[in-house]
């Protein structure tokens, strides 16, 4: 069905956006493949009906990180990379990760899991703090910038086009740390 739609210029089947979907659940990875289908399949559907989809606007599909971008589940996805950079900041090798724990919840029901995952942060922070004060004010001020962009409260569940929102920020903000501003910019905290 998939190869029919890209020969036939149409929209691509429901079943790859749940079946990609699902590998990422279940590998709990976006790898570039993964985040260029899911881009794919958003683009071609806003294409098919001449409009923005309101769960996966137009600022959202960009190649690498939208740091203007105001769509709530790509923030979200964003500020879950930025709590797992934290993580891993003052638990170096720490197994498991918070993206092995909560990565789907997150993704389905942020209500539920961010309040958990800031506050776990907030620990993290100030072991940093001890040890990294640099970097505990370069992570401090990420993490107060994405919270802003959230509003009062976070969505109660995210449907499956807005988990894939989340999905491509999360993505988005990973590959973005390890381009070489941002290691940079850590660096120089440090």
């Amino acid at each position: 069905a998939t190869a029919r739609a890209i020969l036939s210029n149409t929209d691509y089947p429901a079943a790859l956006l749940n079946g990609v979907m699902l590998r990422i659940r279940a590998d709990r990875k976006i790898t570039r493949g993964r985040a260029a289908i899911l881009k794919a399949y958003y683009l071609k559907l806003q294409e098919a009906t001449n409009r923005e989809n309101p769960d996966i606007p137009e600022e959202v599909l960009q190649v690498s990180l939208n740091p203007d971008a105001v769509n709530v589940p790509y923030t979200l996805g964003r500020l879950f990379s930025v709590l797992e950079s934290i993580q891993s900041a003052a638990n170096p090798g720490i197994n498991p990760t918070i993206k092995d724990k909560y990565f789907n919840s997150a993704a389905a029901t942020p209500a539920v899991i961010f309040p958990i995952l800031v506050n776990l942060a907030q620990k993290h922070l100030k072991k940093l703090r001890g040890s990294n004060p640099g970097l505990c004010v370069y992570y401090d001020k990420q993490l107060s910038q994405l919270c802003a962009g959230l509003g009062t409260d976070y969505p109660s569940r995210l449907n499956l086009p807005q988990q894939g929102s989340f999905q491509l920020g999360y993505y988005h903000q990973t590959q973005a740390r390890y381009q070489g501003g941002q290691k940079k910019e850590e660096t120089e905290h440090v």
